[in-house]
């Protein structure tokens, strides 16, 4: 079975020889992030999706450059992998949930994209192995699963009681693409709400681009230094992106748009999925565009208004 692995010695070398702990001024576009960190062929990974806190901004520029032979991981991914399918970036899919729409599936079943399926557990725990720089962790929650046929996990008796144990490669990705509420410009970043491995995933990471709904000043960060969810010493480039996460929603600054979700479900064919992909990114320049000309300032303004929004959360 086909899985993505590298030495945890590889791995610490590369950071160590590669990543600052100087602060510097990391704020670019995601143009300018998306060309400099991303290559084809690379492994890119994100801890939220489609319907809450994904990197719909990133994702959408990877597909406007036109990147090649991807490899995606995530948790659970809807509708950005049939995008990222139709418009011929991503070849293969670690994940623990894919679902939402028909083109994916028949993707799937056409052989233009293979998925190698994980639990959500599962693909949780190589990435914490990654990020804690060994090659393996153990786990429970795939044995009894056909997972075993469908993954690279592995069953030894554990050593201690002579039970099963299963086992999951650690997974060091290329690229991981984190959508947060706040960062500064050295790359400090603050995730408010349901978080699931955003952490892991910048520490696991070759390389980390970080785009945010708000940039703060430094000095915030400073006076609350135990609100920070990602350190800037693990951040490469920050990209300033208001509804970066749209059509999906941000806790507490923004709902989901379920017309716009809806249409991306009801692609069912290369047609429909051509005629997308040419409205909503190849047609529009960057993000700012497509927020102004295919959401419009009023949708926005709703979304915002839906959503409960708390002091809290600032």
């Amino acid at each position: 079975m086909e899985y993505r692995f590298e030495h945890p010695d590889e791995f610490r070398a590369f950071v160590r020889d590669r990543k600052s702990r100087k602060p510097f001024d990391k704020i670019c576009t995601a143009k300018e992030a998306v060309s400099r960190f991303v290559a084809d062929g690379d492994y890119i990974v994100y801890d939220f999706s489609s319907l809450t806190r994904g990197p719909q901004s990133l994702i959408r520029e990877v597909i406007r450059q036109k990147k090649k032979d991807l490899w995606i991981g995530a948790e659970f991914t809807l509708h950005e992998s049939a995008l990222l399918t139709g418009a011929g970036c991503a070849t293969r899919i670690d994940v623990g949930f894919l679902g939402y729409g028909n083109y994916i599936g028949q993707a799937v079943c056409d052989g233009r994209v293979k998925v190698y399926e994980w639990t959500n557990g599962g693909l949780a725990l190589r990435i914490l192995a990654g990020a804690r720089g060994v090659p393996f962790l153990p786990t429970r929650d795939l044995l009894g699963s056909d997972n075993l046929s469908v993954s690279a996990a592995k069953v030894i008796p554990d050593p201690y009681t002579g039970l099963p144990v299963c086992l999951v490669p650690a997974l060091n990705p290329d690229v991981a693409f984190l959508h947060v509420h706040q960062a500064d410009i050295h790359g400090d970043a603050r995730i408010f709400g349901t978080n699931l491995f955003a952490l892991e995933a910048a520490l696991a990471s070759r390389r980390v681009i970080v785009s945010a709904e708000e940039i703060v000043e430094p000095d915030e960060f400073r006076k609350d230094p135990m609100r920070t969810t990602i350190p800037y010493f693990l951040v490469d480039a920050v990209v300033h992106a208001p509804f970066g996460a749209y059509p999906g929603a941000m806790p507490a600054r923004y709902e989901i748009d379920l017309e716009h979700v809806d249409r991306l479900n009801g692609i069912r064919n290369d047609d429909q999925m051509r005629k997308y992909l040419d409205e909503n990114i190849y047609s529009v320049a960057d993000h700012e565009e497509f927020l102004d000309k295919r959401v419009g300032a009023r949708r926005m303004k709703e979304l915002r208004r839906k959503a409960s929004i708390t002091e809290g959360y600032r």
